[in-house]
């Protein structure tokens, strides 16, 4: 498997014949990718920031709630909270449980307040998570610790923080990667190429260089 950060909260998952696509943003974030043709493109909710489809070149399902099995990838949308009024502020998201390769995947999308028991039951032991760290709009770099100990996964990926790539808005309102890592070690890679075999224990933070995939000139 293979998982490669195309900003923001956009990752391109490849997993056998399979490609997945998670939450492809607009221009307001200030990132600057294309999306390639995938077969599954996530949905986690309906902010611009995460739900711009129709700039994914192409694509055979869109899923955001639900459950769908494709090619031997089975994905479960789990509803949840974009913030911690139980959607009062910022409305409903779908969490994702992507099961392939004899692993488990959650990416935890616009995630506004820590798990409870019905989430982590639904969710299972995920062996990577991906789950946002800069705060404002979702949780911020302590709570991320915390879900990460309710999940106790083998790989966690941050994602949804300020970077150089982001735009003034994002870089106003967000908290950057070093506020969530602190003093914790972690391991920056263009690209996360993992199987069940080779994964590792305890949890590993794991942080993806900006990899976009520019269009052809």
């Amino acid at each position: 498997m293979r998982i490669r950060w195309l900003g923001h909260s956009c990752f391109l998952i490849e997993t056998g014949n399979v490609k997945i696509l998670t939450d492809p943003y607009n221009p307001s974030t200030g990132y600057k990718a294309s999306f390639p043709e995938v077969d599954l493109v996530l949905v986690s909710h309906e902010h611009g920031d995460h739900n711009c489809v129709k700039k994914v070149k192409a694509f055979k399902k869109v899923l955001k709630e639900g459950t769908e099995e494709f090619d031997g990838v089975k994905i479960t949308a789990i509803p949840y909270f974009h913030d911690n009024a139980q959607g009062a502020k910022r409305g409903k998201i779908s969490l994702f449980r992507i099961e392939a390769e004899n692993m488990v995947l959650a990416f935890l999308s616009d995630l506004g307040t820590l798990l409870t028991e019905k989430e982590l039951e639904a969710l299972g032991q995920p062996n990577v998570i991906f789950l946002p760290v800069g705060g404002f709009f979702t949780i911020g770099p302590d709570e991320a610790w915390k879900v990460i100990d309710q999940l106790k996964p083998n790989i966690a990926i941050p994602m949804h923080y300020k970077t150089k790539y982001a735009s003034f808005f994002l870089k106003t309102v967000l908290r950057d990667l070093d506020a969530f890592v602190k003093d914790h070690p972690y391991e920056q890679l263009d690209v996360l190429e993992i199987t069940k075999e080779n994964l590792p224990e305890p949890t590993k933070i794991v942080s993806l260089n900006f990899n976009p995939i520019l269009e052809k000139a």
